[in-house]
């Protein structure tokens, strides 16, 4: 983990805040990720045009990351259905780096030193903390659906992390991956609203079309920068120090949405620095 790919991780934390910032200010979320995906399908192709293919080796691995993606954003919406953003969303997130860890070890040969697997695990039990303790703070009692599929989600977040992690490095080309992942899976939420909606689709998307639109091409650049650094070191640490996200995002909600940070986040957030550090010191 050098500073570079440090550097470049972190920029897509906040990237990927913002565009999902975006994408919640949008009341309609079917709306929201129609737009982001045609984003991703138009920005996706226009690159594709001036990158190099990607090797033969890598596309069954792209096919498989397309597939789970899919999963996700399914898993995704069905825990936000259910549960509190605040809540469902550090959740999965916190959920995927530990998943990560084991994955990338299991089947990829990458087992982190002892410094690198104490900073994955001091930020993700900030992560996951904050969310818990948001639970404690509401004063109900946890709604097992939506923490079910909250935990599926981050397990499906693990597994395309670390298939994208062996799919990019077998490509020859990080932006060539990138731009045939996100135009080919971009193609799948646009289609079943337009199936599902018809014409009324035009109508409920111009109004909003500038920022979704906006959140697609913030979203391919912040997944850019990650598939970048998963060409430069392990997945791992990767995978931690980009849900520093969900510690901008509760920034972003404080400034933005005059929601309350409050004292778990500030928590969270201190153990996401020293888990930064410590991941740092593994380099």
């Amino acid at each position: 983990m050098t500073l570079l790919v440090t550097a470049a991780v972190l920029v897509a934390a906040v990237t990927h805040a913002s565009w999902n910032a975006i994408a919640h200010n949008i009341k309609d979320q079917l709306v929201a990720f129609s737009l982001i995906g045609a984003a991703d399908v138009v920005c996706g192709l226009a690159m594709a045009a001036f990158v190099p293919l990607p090797q033969a080796a890598a596309w069954p691995w792209l096919i498989a990351s397309i597939v789970l993606h899919l999963v996700y954003q399914a898993l995704l919406m069905r825990s936000f259905r259910l549960g509190d953003f605040g809540q469902m969303y550090p959740i999965a997130r916190g959920t995927a780096p530990l998943v990560v860890t084991v994955l990338a070890a299991a089947f990829i040969g990458e087992v982190p030193d002892g410094w690198a697997s104490a900073g994955v695990v001091v930020a993700s039990a900030g992560l996951v903390g904050v969310a818990l303790w948001g639970i404690r703070e509401s004063g109900t009692r946890p709604h097992w659906p939506a923490l079910t599929a909250a935990v599926a989600t981050g397990l499906a977040i693990a597994s395309y992390t670390v298939v994208d992690g062996v799919g990019v490095r077998s490509s020859g080309t990080a932006l060539g991956y990138t731009a045939w992942l996100v135009s080919l899976q971009g193609l799948a939420i646009p289609a079943y609203a337009l199936a599902t909606r018809g014409r009324e689709l035009l109508t409920q998307l111009r109004p909003v079309a500038t920022r979704g639109l906006l959140g697609g091409a913030l979203s391919i650049s912040a997944y850019a920068l990650i598939l970048w650094a998963q060409t430069r070191a392990p997945l791992a640490p990767i995978a931690a120090l980009r849900e520093s996200s969900i510690i901008v995002g509760a920034a972003i909600g404080a400034i933005f949405f005059k929601e309350r940070f409050g004292g778990p986040r500030i928590a969270a957030a201190g153990l996401m620095v020293l888990g930064i550090g410590l991941m740092l010191h593994a380099s």
